[in-house]
């Protein structure tokens, strides 16, 4: 496999990509870092949020490696807004923005200046730019029967209306038949239009229970001859059968949305399971985002009751405005869960206020390094709620990354071995997570450990 190798020194700068790579290797040649404005900004990031966001993600997280920067659902939406505010009156917007062929194009709303600045912007800085889109074609262009461009096709004749096949909690879009003439030139325009604003990044939305959309995407992309990093959702429900459709795009989503609870992460770990060892060259198994910072932004700070002199409207995301829930052992567990799995880091928090200790955390060097090693680890023991996951360092005999984890609600004291961690000869290992303390490990040694409940103990050895 070819993989990004990061420095998993303190202090060093991260490593780059190998001159030995292809452009569409270098699309995803090991798990992608990055942001994404879903968990800080629903489907209503503006243009000054995001902008703010940007220059943030350009000071915090691009020296350690982090380089898209995503604006997902709802930058083509028309919203009805509380009056003087940005603040959203309705979860959905009821009207979307439309070029002549039916293209989604920047919202006067939220982006009265068009994302041609953000994108300048985010180029400038030596970062992707990353977009959502929902699988389809707009509901919008079928009434208005637009033309498919470059083709005597409407928009009529390749939707499918047929609600068994139509999204149910997002309904800009129909799906499209992709028997149908004119099918698959819809999305190549359509590419082509993102392409041609500057998107490096697609994140496509509905789209993982119908292969052949995508499918239709990954063959769009193609023909661009642009370097599109493609991530599929949403998760929960994934055919693995489908898998080689699926290894056309090069992220999938095998989780519903991961939101800061502990619920979250039983789902992530039940995920793990699933689906170690199907990440392959450029492509990824990814477990949603990373909840960690300030959420949902413009939401309000708590649910509004009768009475309240308001409406309360139910906004896209999960709860309401919040600084993150988790307790500080849940966090480690969470970051420690993205490193042994490789899964794609994208970062959910509001970034210019983003508090110091998930700085910390998103920006450790042997987090990332394990985690751009891009080798899913693989489960080694689960007994009485200790779980013991391992992840060899890819091309280096004898040395990797382990983490002890601590599943249930009550402290657990731990022996440390080579029996117990499955590790052969003399070890050193490092308990990243307690300033790097070292344990000589040999032949009928052991340490003994305290791990907090929901906890972990983060190792490296070699």
């Amino acid at each position: 496999m070819k993989i990004v190798k990061y420095i998993a020194t303190l202090g060093v700068a991260l490593g780059s990509v190998g001159s030995n790579l292809t452009a569409s290797d270098q699309v995803a040649s090991s798990p992608p870092l990055g942001w994404n404005s879903f968990d800080s900004y629903g489907v209503y990031l503006h243009e000054e949020a995001a902008m703010a966001n940007l220059e943030a993600m350009a000071e915090l997280l691009e020296p350690y490696g982090y380089e898209y920067f995503v604006i997902d659902n709802g930058w083509f939406g028309e919203y009805k807004l509380k009056e003087g505010t940005l603040f959203p009156q309705e979860k959905h917007a009821s009207d979307v923005r439309l070029n002549e062929y039916g293209h989604v194009i920047p919202s006067k709303t939220y982006f009265p200046s068009g994302l041609e600045p953000i994108i300048e912007r985010c180029h400038e800085l030596g970062l992707k730019f990353g977009i959502h889109m929902m699988r389809g074609i707009p509901r919008k262009a079928y009434e208005l029967d637009l033309p498919i461009k470059g083709t005597p096709y409407t928009a009529r004749d390749i939707a499918n209306v047929n609600p068994a096949v139509n999204c149910t909690w997002c309904t800009y879009n129909y799906a499209v038949d992709m028997s149908k003439p004119g099918a698959q030139e819809w999305y190549d325009g359509l590419i082509q239009h993102l392409a041609d604003m500057g998107v490096d990044m697609i994140k496509y939305d509905d789209i993982v229970p119908f292969p052949e959309e995508v499918e239709a995407v990954a063959k769009a992309i193609e023909k661009t001859g642009k370097p599109i990093l493609l991530s599929l959702s949403p998760g929960g429900s994934v055919d693995p059968a489908a898998i080689e459709s699926f290894q056309m795009a090069h992220m999938l989503r095998v989780t519903n949305d991961v939101w800061d609870t502990a619920k979250h992460i039983d789902e992530c770990f039940e995920a793990w399971r699933k689906w170690t060892g199907k990440e392959a060259d450029n492509f990824w198994i990814d477990m949603d985002m990373i909840p960690f910072g300030q959420l949902l932004m413009m939401s309000p700070e708590k649910e509004m009751g009768a009475g309240s002199g308001e409406d309360a409207v139910r906004l896209a995301g999960h709860g309401y405005r919040r600084w993150q829930q988790f307790s500080r052992d849940q966090m480690f567990t969470f970051i420690t869960l993205r490193a042994l799995s490789a899964s794609p880091l994208m970062v959910g928090g509001d970034l210019p206020t983003m508090d110091g200790f998930s700085l910390r955390l998103l920006t450790d060097p042997d987090m990332l390094a394990c985690n751009q090693n891009g080798v899913m680890g693989k489960l080694v023991s689960d007994e009485e709620g200790i779980e013991v996951w391992k992840t060899p360092e890819e091309g280096k005999s004898g040395s990797g990354w382990i983490g002890v984890f601590n599943r249930t609600d009550r402290v657990k004291t731990v022996a440390l071995s080579s029996a117990f961690l499955e590790l052969e000869g003399k070890k050193k290992l490092y308990n990243i997570w307690k300033g790097r303390k070292a344990y000589d490990l040999g032949l009928g040694t052991s340490h003994e450990i305290d791990i907090q409940p929901d906890g972990v103990t983060f190792l490296r050895y070699e």
